[in-house]
């Protein structure tokens, strides 16, 4: 990857945390260790990989987004919000009454979102529709869906796998966000879904494994995966819940926690020192 499109990503994606951070404080709920964890993945794929137009959100051919992990929203909102879809400041009014950023993506009411998800398990099986759909009216747009490792215990997800092989969806790109902690603890304690490459592969997916936290490792992720033909893929990214806060790294307790003022103050002042040396 170019240097200055990888800085560029990394700066942005700095920003991205940020603006989580800045949502779940001011709504004193939410999910901030899986949000910061795909924050990486959402930057490259908004600021670089797809097709979309904030001026234009609805355009037909678009690519489209599927957040089945949707309790991760904040980090959507956070994407679109610097994408320009709509205002960072609106950030700050994440799951308060009136507000249309809902703990959950709403497809009514948020420009940039393609599919009302939370329900888990069932994101994906929305993202094989749109993609079918796709294939049978010759349109060229991608679907991407992002699943979180703790998701994959749903029985849906392998029906929607089943599916998508079943129809040749290579216009279907998913991945599963592998930071190894669920709401319960380690996804290995509560139910493993391991190995997680081998299963998708037996289902008939074509599997890339990348790093969730390094931009040229994930540009040979997505331009592998763009290279196949007759079968979905699903790229396996390995991430670190929380990641970007030193505090909230690997830890599972900040899965659903919001943080108080003063870890708030402190997680904040690290990704503006984050920015700062990038931007130096």
């Amino acid at each position: 990857m170019d240097e200055m499109l990888r800085k560029q990503l990394e700066k942005t994606a700095c920003k991205v945390r940020m603006g989580i951070i800045e949502g779940v404080y001011n709504a004193k709920s939410g999910h901030p260790g899986g949000s910061l964890s795909v924050a990486d993945l959402l930057t490259y794929l908004y600021f670089h990989k797809m097709h979309v137009d904030p001026k234009n959100p609805k355009m037909p051919e678009r690519d489209r987004l599927v957040l089945s992990k949707g309790h991760t929203a904040p980090a959507l909102y956070s994407v679109l919000a610097q994408r320009g879809f709509f205002d960072p400041e609106e950030l700050k009014t994440l799951r308060k009454i009136g507000s249309r950023l809902q703990g959950h993506p709403d497809m009514k009411h948020i420009p940039g979102v393609d599919m009302s998800t939370g329900s888990l398990g069932q994101g994906i099986s929305a993202a094989c529709g749109m993609a079918l759909s796709g294939k049978i009216s010759s349109e060229g747009y991608k679907v991407y869906a992002v699943l979180g490792d703790g998701e994959i215990e749903e029985g849906q997800v392998w029906e929607a796998a089943m599916f998508a092989a079943h129809n040749k969806l290579d216009n279907l790109l998913a991945i599963v966000d592998n930071n190894g902690l669920q709401i319960d603890g380690k996804i290995t304690d509560v139910c493993s879904p391991m190995p997680i490459t081998d299963k998708f592969e037996a289902f008939g997916w074509h599997v890339i494994t990348m790093d969730a936290h390094d931009f040229d490792d994930m540009e040979r992720a997505f331009n592998e995966a763009e290279k196949i033909n007759g079968q979905p893929v699903m790229i396996v990214q390995k991430s670190i819940k929380g990641k970007g806060v030193s505090f909230m790294e690997d830890q599972v307790g900040w899965h659903g926690t919001a943080p108080n003022a003063e870890q708030y103050a402190k997680a904040m002042d690290e990704l503006k020192a984050a920015l700062e040396k990038l931007e130096g």
